[in-house]
């Protein structure tokens, strides 16, 4: 049970947040969070006008802090930006060996919610995911890599969203790190054409 010093709402975002990233958004009921919570089911309606509004608040909750994680680890990796971007992958494969790390939360969301395109919580991961590819773009550009930004910071995303996926099938966090080798190359290659 999640300590009541902290406001409803946030309690109950913190509640769900642990029992959708657990269990899944499907198969968490509206009063298993309501309980977790320590609210009533009436208290979290109160809040929020339903679960969707509620995975979609769950979502929101999860995206900033997982953008300033990126960039900390970015900006904690000495080198150039293609160290850097390894950093990213092997800070997330460190984080894969974890027993109760279970993916990416956007993307374990949209995969239960494909057939619902227009779901708040799609919306959201949406634009979740252009954030993180817009400040990669941003990064690239300001290490000079200006031509090549929107494609790498394109390739890169990819790169992370794929090895998410296959590390949760495989349970083998080399798949990330491979996957951060393969930034790194993408990143030192257009780093040197725009040297050239």
């Amino acid at each position: 049970m999640i300590s009541h010093a902290i406001p409803t709402r946030e309690r109950i975002i913190s509640a769900a947040a642990k029992l959708f990233y657990n269990e899944g958004i499907r198969s968490v009921s509206v009063d298993a969070v309501a309980e977790e919570a320590g609210v009533t089911k009436r208290t979290l309606y109160y809040h929020f006008a339903s679960k969707d509004d509620l995975i979609g608040a769950y979502l929101e909750a999860r995206d900033q802090p997982n953008l300033a994680l990126f960039k900390r680890w970015y900006a904690e990796t000495a080198g150039e930006p293609a160290d850097k971007v390894q950093g990213i992958f092997r800070n997330l494969a460190r984080a894969a060996r974890h027993p109760k790390w279970k993916g990416c939360g956007f993307l374990r969301t949209s995969a239960e919610l494909a057939n619902m395109p227009g779901h708040p919580a799609m919306k959201v991961g949406i634009e979740h995911k252009k954030r993180v590819e817009a400040w990669l773009r941003v990064t690239f550009e300001a290490a000079g890599i200006k031509a090549e930004a929107p494609q790498l910071a394109r390739q890169i995303v990819l790169l992370l969203d794929g090895s998410f996926a296959v590390v949760l099938l495989h349970r083998d966090p080399t798949y990330m790190e491979a996957a951060g080798e393969a930034a790194g190359s993408l990143i030192r290659a257009a780093t040197a054409n725009a040297n050239a």
